[in-house]
């Protein structure tokens, strides 16, 4: 019985003479298989259950700090405006067909440039009938100034001396008639004959005197005054013509830039019209619509930043110039029928302090109003 429990225990000696020394043998802090330090086995068998309820706390605590900012942080204003500038509608007084439109879209033109030219063939008739009306009328002017001619003054006198000559010889034959008629010698018809002839010498005498004294005298101040009138007629109407001839061809009256060509070579014009539409690069400004209860925070010659979106949300300066009201056709309307009111809108222009080139009219301009204040 003996001998099988030496070789038992001297197997067990043996394999624990081979087996190799475990280094947490001489720890006394560790135990078992896991390798778990024996003061901290608790406490880490309740890790795993804590760490969520931490981060969903966490998460809470955050989005509940959020909601509240968002709730109460004040809410942005933003005002939309446009940029405008000085628009010129160029029409003609002349109707008639486009024969030229010399600029293009777009093109920059200076101040009496050709815009159109029209061709009106009627109006230039009109104009040469208007020159030689003139000519006419200073002739006549001419004529009076320079007086009667001579030979209307010999004529109308040989007529006043052949007058009075008849005179004479019908007052001889009415002397003798009478004389005849007192003794019975001549009829009293007779008489009356020869007395209606004197009578009628006598009167041819009186109008070949005022002939004669007319082309003595000449023309009157009242006739001078009315052929000085006539030229001067002549000239008012060879203006008018003029000033409708020059509208055939149509200038740039400032340096602006073409916004639109409303015609084409061919097209038929009336006065009135407009051929071109311009627009002053060198006159624009910010155009905003605000209700009534926003204008009595702003006055004229604030300044403040606008954000214009076409350049990159570039932040321009702009100087308040007008304030004016708009038609009741623009109001803000109440949306409830108790406790609102309307509430009229305002036009503001503001200009750029600064010149700014890349500014185009219709561009977008946005302002935050609670940012300016």
């Amino acid at each position: 019985m003996t001998m099988p429990t030496d070789k038992t225990e001297a197997a067990s000696t043996s394999s624990a003479r081979n087996k190799p020394p475990d280094p947490r043998a001489d720890t006394p802090e560790f135990h078992g298989d896991t390798g778990t330090p024996r003061g901290l086995s608790k406490k880490w068998a309740h890790s795993p259950t804590r760490l969520p309820s931490i981060i969903v706390g966490v998460v809470i605590a955050a989005v509940a700090g959020l909601s509240f900012w968002y709730l109460l942080r004040p809410q942005p204003l933003l005002v939309q405006g446009e940029v405008d500038a000085t628009r010129l509608d160029i029409a003609a007084r002349v109707d008639g067909r486009v024969g030229e439109v010399p600029v293009e879209r777009g093109q920059n033109v200076a101040a009496g440039a050709v815009l159109v030219r029209i061709d009106n063939p009627e109006t230039i008739a009109q104009n040469q009938q208007s020159l030689a009306a003139r000519i006419v009328a200073e002739a006549q002017l001419a004529n009076i100034k320079v007086g009667t001619r001579a030979e209307v003054i010999a004529q109308r006198k040989a007529e006043l001396e052949r007058a009075q000559a008849s005179v004479v010889l019908a007052q001889k034959t009415y002397d003798r008639i009478s004389q005849l008629a007192a003794h019975g010698n001549a009829p009293i018809a007779q008489l009356d004959q020869v007395t209606d002839s004197l009578h009628e010498s006598q009167r041819a005498v009186d109008q070949a005197k005022s002939a004669y004294d007319q082309a003595v005298n000449g023309y009157t101040k009242e006739e001078h005054e009315i052929a000085q009138a006539n030229v001067g007629k002549a000239i008012a109407d060879i203006k008018a013509v003029q000033a409708t001839l020059d509208q055939m061809v149509v200038y740039a009256p400032v340096a602006s830039q073409v916004y639109q060509r409303n015609v084409e070579p061919g097209e038929y014009v009336s006065p009135g019209v407009p051929l071109v539409t311009l627009i002053d690069l060198n006159d624009m400004w910010v155009h905003f619509d605000l209700r009534e209860d926003l204008v009595k925070t702003i006055k004229v010659g604030d300044r403040f930043d606008v954000r214009i979106p076409a350049l990159g949300d570039r932040r321009i300066t702009v100087e308040v110039k007008l304030i004016a009201t708009k038609g009741e056709y623009a109001s803000w309307r109440a949306t409830r029928a108790t406790g609102d009111f309307d509430l009229r809108t305002f036009s503001i222009r503001a200009y750029p302090v600064d010149k700014v080139p890349e500014l185009r009219p219709g561009m977008s301009a946005y302002l935050d109003w609670r940012a300016r204040e």
